[in-house]
């Protein structure tokens, strides 16, 4: 179901966010978003020149590489388009990601690496959306069949299995995911807590 109709209004900007998950041939992921704003109308940008409907005022990339533990062991980002000619400068600091692991608390470690002067807002708001492409790419079945069939190719050992009782992160992530709601009662019913059927 759509928004309801709008009061008549005028368009003045619009930000595209994309993120991809990708498997690799050496058993990492590499997983990569793309940030890029755009304004409705001509307007002078913080270099001193304007810029056109076309022109982005932003337009970056971040790739953060990790493993099926979700550990990040590389980062690079690029940008392409900024409002000021200094802003590319800070794209080497998210280098300092490498050894994180996009787990509970991601967020707030990369806004300690990264917060004010160290980086760039909207480099690290793009983080928010890369996370859970990450947990959206090696979570599926798909995934976790593609790292068994690597492992066994490069043989590694097999992933440990989950233990009963052991946490899983998504649980009271959201309400679909409630200790207590029927996604738990059938993905991990040793978990569920609501009422017995």
């Amino acid at each position: 179901m759509p928004l309801s109709a709008p009061v008549a209004r005028q368009h003045l900007h619009t930000r595209l966010i994309e993120c991809r998950g990708y498997f690799r041939a050496d058993g990492l992921w590499d997983i990569e978003g793309h940030i890029k704003d755009n304004k409705t109308y001509a307007h002078e940008s913080g270099h001193d020149r304007i810029l056109s409907p076309e022109d982005p005022v932003h337009e970056m990339w971040i790739r953060l590489t990790v493993d099926e533990t979700y550990l990040i062991h590389d980062v690079e980002a690029v940008s392409d388009h900024t409002p000021y000619r200094v802003c590319p400068e800070v794209t080497p600091n998210f280098k300092r990601l490498i050894g994180l692991k996009v787990s509970q608390g991601f967020h707030r470690a990369a806004r300690e690496r990264l917060g004010g002067r160290e980086g760039c807002v909207h480099l690290v708001e793009l983080l928010g959306p890369v996370a859970t492409v990450a947990f959206q790419t090696i979570q599926a079945d798909r995934a976790q069949k593609l790292i068994a069939e690597h492992r066994a190719r490069t043989g590694q050992p097999p992933l440990r299995k989950r233990q009963a009782g052991e946490k899983v992160s998504v649980i009271d992530t959201c309400h679909a995911w409630a200790s207590d709601g029927d996604a738990v009662r059938r993905n991990y019913p040793d978990l569920y807590t609501g009422a017995a059927d």
